[in-house]
């Protein structure tokens, strides 16, 4: 296998990362570069080719006859159709989708999770590595390498227990009087005390960022106010891929000091969008009690104010949890969304600067 383990955790950093090499926003498909989609359809016309490697999150892929890809392919997500006559020339990786190939693949598969049909017309030049997916191939399909399925669990011979001798019965003692179970480490002062304490040191770093990094912050929170339900589908999906992504990265060895990088991301994300959220709620604070406050303050306030009602909610037994948790995936959804405010969010309108025109003579 030609280093199948090394290239599924590549690809597969890729999709947890979503940081392509080239730009994102190219819209011709015959153009240089790669290209990186989120959350809507692409389609590789007739004839045409993509230079460069080709992720899809979110959205179904059609290449149609005769169109090529140059580079790596991955998709999480949806689903794929590869018409006759149509090459991709590299490996490809796909993270629960549903795929039907007519054409060529000049690489390696992996499939996590879902299911590849591979048609009469099907060649595959490489080997096909499947975890918790299937393959269905027609048999005039063509798979030059190896098909690997999941290596079943080693099974272990449990030896007999030997006899053991009867234990004597031993004479009933006077019953002792039980003592009551008391939880001596729940203190609510301490509790409350700890909320407030982490709401201001959050608030702190909050002002701090707001010092250098104001028009990132300002793009995470357009994107979480107008997209809610896009965020937080963006950080469910973060919190569940990474694990794995971590845990593929950590086996192939080579990974590992990145796994130790890309595992610090996924908390400053969190912390990021959560100061991303406060700020937005500073603002729309001040304009209710038409106060007009620095941008520090209003930052520092609003991440104040969103940690302490936060934390304290937290606080309540079975459901507290609830808010916390939806605020920090959608942070952390915003933040995907926007690579950390570097870039506005896929459908976001962008303000152009106003054309001056000249007075008429």
């Amino acid at each position: 296998m030609k280093k199948i383990g090394k290239f599924i955790a590549i690809v597969a950093m890729m999709a947890f990362l979503l940081v392509p090499t080239r730009s994102a926003q190219a819209q011709d498909p015959s153009g240089e570069g790669g290209k990186v989609v989120f959350g809507e359809d692409f389609t590789l016309k007739s004839g045409k080719t993509l230079e460069g490697d080709l992720v899809v999150i979110g959205g179904n892929v059609k290449i149609e006859e005769g169109a090529e890809l140059q580079g790596s392919f991955v998709v999480v997500g949806g689903n794929v159709s590869l018409a006759e006559d149509a090459a991709i020339n590299g490996d490809a990786a796909l993270i629960g989708v549903s795929m039907k190939m007519d054409g060529i693949l000049n690489g390696d598969l992996a499939l996590i999770g879902g299911q590849v049909t591979l048609t009469e017309t099907a060649v595959v030049h490489g080997d096909i590595a499947l975890i918790g997916g299937q393959v269905e191939q027609d048999p005039k399909a063509q798979v030059d390498g190896d098909i690997i399925e999941n290596i079943p669990a080693p099974s272990i011979d449990i030896p007999d227990i030997p006899n053991v001798p009867t234990i004597p019965e031993v004479p009933e003692s006077p019953e002792t009087p039980s003592v009551p179970d008391v939880n001596v480490g729940f203190n609510p002062f301490w509790s409350a005390l700890n909320v407030l304490l982490r709401a201001l040191a959050v608030a702190a770093l909050a002002m701090l960022l707001t010092l250098f990094l104001d028009p990132n912050m300002q793009r995470v929170a357009d994107a979480i106010v107008r997209q809610p339900v896009v965020a937080g589908s963006f950080g469910l999906l973060t919190v569940v891929l990474a694990p794995i992504v971590l845990l593929i990265m950590v086996v192939t060895l080579v990974l590992s000091p990145v796994a130790v990088l890309a595992a610090f991301l996924l908390p400053l994300a969190w912390l990021f969008g959560v100061i991303a959220i406060g700020q937005e709620v500073g603002e729309r604070f001040t304009k209710a009690i038409n106060q007009s406050w620095a941008p520090v303050l209003t930052c520092g306030f609003g991440t104040f104010l969103l940690m302490l009602v936060g934390g304290y909610m937290g606080m309540i037994p079975c459901v507290g949890w609830l808010l916390p948790v939806l605020l920090g995936l959608i942070g952390i959804g915003g933040v995907i969304m926007t690579w950390f405010g570097t870039r506005p969010a896929p459908g976001a309108m962008v303000q152009q600067p106003p054309v001056e025109v000249p007075p008429a003579s």
